[in-house]
């Protein structure tokens, strides 16, 4: 199984606007500059999230993007599914003709995987991303390092 750049580009982008969109719409050239994605390169991934329903945009000035649905509501695996990613693990991509047109011996066993991936995805909410990312700052603030603590003894 690969994830390719397509998926893992289309999260990033959307946890980016559910990250800096509270205040209102995020611009892709926002996106690209934070995330380091190819601006282009979002155009075509939002034109696809777009019409899934999983953004919406905001035209004029402060127009930019807007997430199509609740934090709760999105989920990853919706997200990737959006972009056209395929994350099955079969040889044959799931049609069953991994050997000259019949089912390998593994065949079965890389399916149920790709079931799991795939329900895996499915339960992760963009929601549960953001809170694990302000976890993750909350933790960094709290950090004190001290290799490089100054103390001057008076």
């Amino acid at each position: 199984m690969k994830l390719t750049s397509k998926g893992r580009y289309a999260v990033t982008a959307i946890l980016d606007i559910a990250l800096f969109g509270t205040d209102g719409p995020v611009t892709l050239s926002d996106i690209s500059e934070r995330q380091h994605i190819s601006l282009s390169y979002l155009e075509q991934l939002f034109a696809k999230l777009r019409r899934h329903g999983l953004v919406k945009s905001v035209r004029g000035p402060g127009g930019g993007y807007q997430l199509g649905h609740s934090m709760d509501k999105i989920s990853i695996g919706m997200i990737i599914a959006a972009v056209n990613e395929n994350i099955t693990v079969t040889k044959c991509l799931g049609k069953g003709n991994c050997q000259n047109g019949t089912e390998c011996l593994t065949h079965s066993l890389w399916a149920e995987l790709s079931h799991r991936i795939e329900d895996f995805l499915d339960k992760i909410t963009l929601a549960e991303l953001v809170k694990k990312h302000h976890g993750k700052q909350k933790h960094r603030e709290a950090h004190v390092d001290f290799d490089n603590l100054l103390v001057v003894n008076s």
